[in-house]
């Protein structure tokens, strides 16, 4: 193992993953009670942000106190990038849904960016690009953080739409716009999940500091959810 593998594996080991997976749990059970029937305001046709924060809601009041969470959740949250030297607000965005916690020695947070997920190209692209996965690589979503997870809400079937993903993911041009890293084998995707039981597959994306950890790369878990029809 270089150096750098060494790095990055002890920083992600330092990660509280158990805490982390309790949280993706928690919303996986709150997504399996919500979308179990179409529902007059929560369906497939809702915009994304509707949707996320009624599932936010319903993860901070019912599911994850089953689970002992007790950190903060928070969705459609803003944060900005700011010129501190003239006061500037530089660019705004707002996170999907984050949960945030903190032990002894530092603060954690794991965020959830939700896009739509059909089986056309260009909403893969949409979901790899700039306003996707793009916002945890170039973007300022995770500052600091090791891991982070895509969700991908499906509208289709998983074998229609995840093997056309995972295809695109290492064409040119989101091998280098996302500074994917490769795998022991050669390979930028790692399937099934290292991070998270209920996600489908991971990437790990060079990502240098002080908006990436200091491992220098983070890992995207990739989280795939269906609508009942």
């Amino acid at each position: 193992m270089t150096n750098a593998s060494a790095t990055r594996a002890a920083w992600a080991a330092a990660f509280p993953i158990g805490t982390a997976n309790d949280a993706l749990e928690a919303v996986c059970d709150s997504w399996a009670i919500l979308a179990s029937r179409p529902r007059a305001d929560f369906h497939k046709k809702k915009r994304e942000d509707h949707l996320t924060r009624v599932i936010k809601t319903h993860v901070e009041r019912v599911t994850a106190s089953m689970r002992g969470l007790i950190g903060m959740w928070a969705a459609e949250n803003v944060i900005n990038r700011v010129d501190f030297e003239t006061g500037t607000i530089l660019e705004e965005r707002r996170n999907d849904i984050v949960y945030g916690w903190n032990d002894q020695t530092q603060g954690y947070q794991l965020v959830l960016e939700f896009k739509k997920l059909t089986s056309t190209a260009n909403s893969r692209n949409n979901y790899l690009g700039d306003n996707g996965v793009g916002r945890f690589v170039s973007g300022m979503y995770s500052h600091g953080q090791p891991i982070a997870v895509m969700v991908g809400l499906l509208i289709g079937q998983p074998e229609e739409i995840v093997p056309k993903l995972c295809k695109q993911i290492g064409s040119s041009p989101h091998l280098e716009a996302l500074r994917l890293q490769k795998n022991g084998a050669g390979e930028v995707i790692d399937q099934p999940s290292k991070l998270f039981a209920k996600a489908d597959f991971d990437t790990d994306h060079d990502r240098p500091p002080p908006v990436g950890p200091p491992s220098g790369t983070i890992r995207v878990a990739h989280l795939f959810l269906e609508f009942r029809e």
